[in-house]
């Protein structure tokens, strides 16, 4: 279910100079940096690109929504990590994105790591608003 904006707690700003080959900063300048397309897209690969920002983005809010699960389970998933990946390729209508997650949790049984990341992928903010927009084939260890 969406959020009205009245329900909103905080709002990130970011502004974009020429797309995929310029520059994006955040308003408050805690995020300032150079995008180019990546080399295997025609750039040059000298800055970070938006598929990078969108995995950084991604993993962790994944692994607070990982933590959340975990308090609710009773689980131990300190030490644990997240990685997101973000491919894009060509679709029917221009470009699309797949996401790939995968946790690693050494504290629990593999069984119990792959509940925790459905769950996970259940409540966390990223996946509400890219579900059956995007695949996100999900993993747990």
């Amino acid at each position: 279910m969406p959020i009205q904006q009245s329900d909103v707690l905080y709002t990130a700003v970011a502004t974009a100079e020429n797309g995929r080959d310029g520059r994006v900063a955040t308003d408050d300048g805690r995020l300032d940096v150079v995008v180019n397309p990546p080399k295997e897209m025609g750039g040059n690969g000298a800055g970070t690109n938006p598929e990078q920002l969108f995995a950084a983005g991604y993993s962790a809010c994944f692994q607070g929504a990982l933590g959340v699960v975990a308090r609710q389970e009773g689980a131990d998933v300190s030490g644990s990590t997240v990685t997101a990946k973000v491919g894009i390729g060509k679709n029917e209508d221009g470009f699309g994105i797949i996401v790939e997650i995968s946790a690693h949790i050494p504290n629990v049984e593999q069984a119990a790591a792959r509940d925790l990341v459905e769950k996970a992928h259940q409540v966390c903010p990223y996946s509400k608003a890219t579900r059956g927009n995007i695949t996100v084939p999900l993993a747990g260890e």
